[in-house]
């Protein structure tokens, strides 16, 4: 079969997700590796290794055997579900959410930022003629995926120490319209604080200069807060969009349950925020999925306002400070300056050694070596590249493992 003929040029252009194939490469290397004491660790995916709160699992067991809870649910969740989305959204940001028209459940954030982007754009054969969704760079490398799988185009916002980390949107914008870029075909801002994958976050200030910005020229703005509920320091807490005046005239938040619970393979989030945004990508939504396992729904209702989720985050996130400064020092110790360091994600952003020039070929070096996965900056965007990203998820012992393996293996910086 002629498999170019059947896929079209957008989906055939597309590799595996660099997790995948990082997981592949690592699986095909291990058997060597291990021979050499030098058995594969992990720092890749963004991933908590944690088990989720007992009480999350244990209330899910009891619920698998209610009347009722195996069959269809509904695409947008379960009426408790939405409700308990509101409640959390008043109780962790002050927000007022409206749970029968302003919240929407997902399949994990990923599935509804990937409909979103397939559903506000039109596939066009013309560069000049394609719609356009700003992003930053660097950012979640599915972002590209999925504009690039839409036939649309990313137009890049760098994130940079010199803009501290704060890209200028209106003179981006103006930028895109000097590219050829059509002012009617610019359709959203991505924006994504706490940062995947650098770590970063951002200011209120910041934040209503680019709700003020959508306003102005009538674009979408989309708030990724994945790792909202990750930080460890109360003068980094992160924020809702809707804090801000006037955010839910132009704006919608995706939220994921994966992070804060330790629930990546459950797969259940929800979007939030200007109805008839919510609305119309749940009529889209209606037509590819049936609605989340009522029993996932009904388990995570009860965890969001609950003292024991609060607790289990809270004490996750001790652990995850506790990781952070493993790595701190240790990276110190391999010559990093360390003297700005996020306190939010698990996640750490670093420059690659100066002997290198290429971030891949930095990471492949530490893998072939060591036995440590790390992933290359420019798999995250083009102002990714020189930069490497860890995630310190796994145990205390295992990242001390780390750092010795890299001193041992005459990696400094």
């Amino acid at each position: 079969m002629n498999i170019e003929k059947l896929f079209n040029k957008d989906v055939m252009s597309l590799d595996t997700y660099i997790m995948f194939r990082l997981k592949e490469e690592t699986a095909r290397l291990k058997d060597e590796l291990t021979a050499r004491n030098r058995a594969p660790i992990a720092l890749s995916m963004g991933a908590p290794t944690a088990n989720p709160p007992k009480c999350l699992t244990d209330r899910l067991k009891e619920i698998l055997d209610e009347d009722g809870i195996h069959t269809y649910s509904t695409p947008k969740g379960e009426l408790y579900f939405r409700k308990a989305v509101a409640e959390r959204m008043k109780n962790r940001f002050g927000v007022e959410l409206d749970p029968e028209t302003e919240i929407f459940s997902l399949v994990g954030s990923k599935e509804g930022i990937a409909n979103l982007v397939r559903f506000i754009t039109t596939q066009k054969s013309e560069e000049l003629d394609k719609d356009v969704i700003m992003i930053p760079d660097p950012c979640y490398a599915s972002y590209l995926q999925f504009i690039q799988c839409s036939g649309a185009k990313a137009y890049q916002m760098p994130l940079t120490a010199e803009n501290d980390y704060k890209p200028d949107v209106e003179a981006i914008y103006h930028q895109a319209l000097k590219d050829g870029c059509k002012p009617e075909n610019i359709k959203a801002v991505f924006i994504n604080y706490p940062n995947n994958p650098m770590g970063i976050s951002t200011t209120k200030e910041y934040v209503k200069s680019i709700v003020d910005f959508c306003k102005k020229y009538d674009i979408l703005l989309v708030s990724d807060a994945a790792y909202c509920d990750l930080y460890f320091n109360e003068n980094e807490k992160p924020f809702s969009i809707f804090e801000i005046e006037g955010a839910k005239d132009v704006g919608i938040e995706f939220f994921s349950l994966s992070k804060p619970y330790a629930v990546t393979g459950w797969r259940l989030g929800w979007v939030c925020g200007n109805k008839e945004v919510v609305q119309r990508l749940g009529k889209g939504k209606s037509t590819i999925d049936n609605g989340i396992f009522k029993a996932l729904q009904k388990a995570c209702a009860e965890i969001l306002n609950s003292k024991e989720g609060d607790e289990y985050i809270a004490e996750a996130n001790k652990g995850f400070a506790k990781k952070q400064a493993i790595m701190v020092k240790g990276f110190k110790e391999l010559g990093w300056n360390m003297d700005k360091v996020p306190h939010t994600t698990f996640y750490l952003w670093l420059p690659i050694p100066r002997r290198y020039t290429s971030a891949f070929d930095f990471c492949q070096d530490v893998l072939r070596k060591s036995g440590v996965v790390l992933v290359p900056g420019n798999a995250f965007g083009e102002c990714g590249e020189g930069f490497f990203r860890l995630s310190y998820v796994c145990s205390d012992e295992k990242l001390q493992e780390v750092i010795d393996r890299l001193k041992e293996d005459g990696f400094t910086y």
